[in-house]
């Protein structure tokens, strides 16, 4: 019992540390100002996997327009997918001498060694929106993932009839952990009912960098089985794309409920026009303007809160993350559009429902 009670004790203390606030920047003391003659201004590098995608352009212009307000300078680097070009943009950005790093990694086990040079440079380092794996990262920053995977299942469940049916699983890239927590949380809500009998996967695979062209490979080869299907549980906007695609092809769209995650203008165009039954609305305004001042606060070596922890494999990350909302055609109005993240034109003008 006394053993039990020490444990309990040490978890609490840990937890209770981290939302009490975190010294990330192990970098010392803060400036006493950040105005006036002879003060540097803070640099950020933001090193990204792709800006192929209208989200990431988002996220990207949020970032900088916050972290400008502040009062910092920031220096961007794209990699398209590549992890060794990653890597390069990491060590190229440390040389710049940069005060703190914002990093969403293609492929988060390998990024652990851009971590590991960030390190032996001082420079804290804060994963943007994807873990980086087995190393000693100081900051995690994104919705909670695991929920994401949840809501996904659940809503899918809850629009076959009677809650049973057949459907077709689509993961997200391999190398992305974040695709790995999405699986996590559609497996808390279909596990038990695929041992019930109630759900049953037809079809099930991983589509490579998120390309909806693998997406649509995967699709059609759920469409060659000749098996029948009732649903679609596709990871995110852009892997829901390309079933679609298969879909209509088979003259099978709007007829199979299928997920996706982003809020992309396109997935909501395809809600409105029945063929595309749900997205994720991730506040990606909120998440990068936090980010931005995090890397802020952590360039300055000021302490920062977080609200969590998660494991990367090697350690306890502290975590802040943020929560998400489902859209379907029901809400649209109410969420992504009342939120300014699109116009009605945005939706309802380009899919030709005004």
């Amino acid at each position: 019992m006394l053993k039990n009670s020490a444990a309990i004790l040490a978890v609490v203390s840990l937890v209770l540390s981290i939302l009490i606030g975190v010294a990330l920047s192990r970098r010392g003391a803060a400036p006493a100002a950040r105005s006036g003659p002879g003060v540097r201004e803070p640099v950020i590098g933001l090193s990204m996997d792709t800006l192929k995608e209208a989200r990431w352009q988002r996220d990207r212009d949020y970032f900088l327009e916050r972290a400008q307000e502040l009062g910092a300078r920031v220096r961007v680097q794209s990699a398209n997918s590549d992890d060794t070009r990653q890597i390069q943009d990491v060590k190229a950005l440390l040389a710049s001498k940069v005060d703190a790093l914002v990093i969403v990694p293609h492929n988060g086990a390998a990024m652990a060694a851009g971590v590991r040079e960030a390190k032996l440079a001082g420079v804290p380092v804060i994963a943007y929106d994807r873990l980086i794996t087995d190393c000693d990262l100081d900051l995690y920053l994104s919705f909670d993932n695991v929920r994401v995977g949840e809501l996904q299942a659940r809503y899918l469940v809850e629009h076959l009839p009677g809650g049973r049916g057949r459907i077709v699983r689509i993961y997200g890239a391999p190398t992305d952990h974040n695709a790995v927590l999405f699986k996590q949380g559609q497996d808390i809500v279909l596990e038990p009912l695929i041992s019930r009998g109630d759900i049953t996967v037809v079809h099930e695979d991983w589509a490579v960098d998120w390309d909806s062209s693998n997406a649509k490979k995967i699709m059609n080869a759920a469409l060659t089985k000749g098996a029948a299907f009732d649903a679609v549980l596709a990871s995110n906007d852009g892997t829901a794309g390309g079933a679609i695609q298969a879909l209509k092809e088979a003259n099978l769209a709007g007829k199979v409920a299928v997920t996706g995650q982003d809020a992309e203008a396109v997935a909501c165009q395809r809600i409105v026009n029945g063929t595309q039954a749900m997205t994720i609305y991730k506040p990606i305004r909120r998440l990068a303007t936090r980010a931005a001042e995090l890397a802020f606060d952590m360039a300055l070596g000021r302490p920062v809160v977080a609200n969590g922890v998660v494991s990367n494999g090697m350690e306890a990350v502290p975590a802040v993350l943020l929560d998400v909302v489902v859209v379907d055609k029901d809400n649209m109005r109410e969420t992504v559009i009342a939120d300014g993240y699109y116009t009605r034109d945005d939706i309802y003008g380009a899919a030709g429902k005004e």
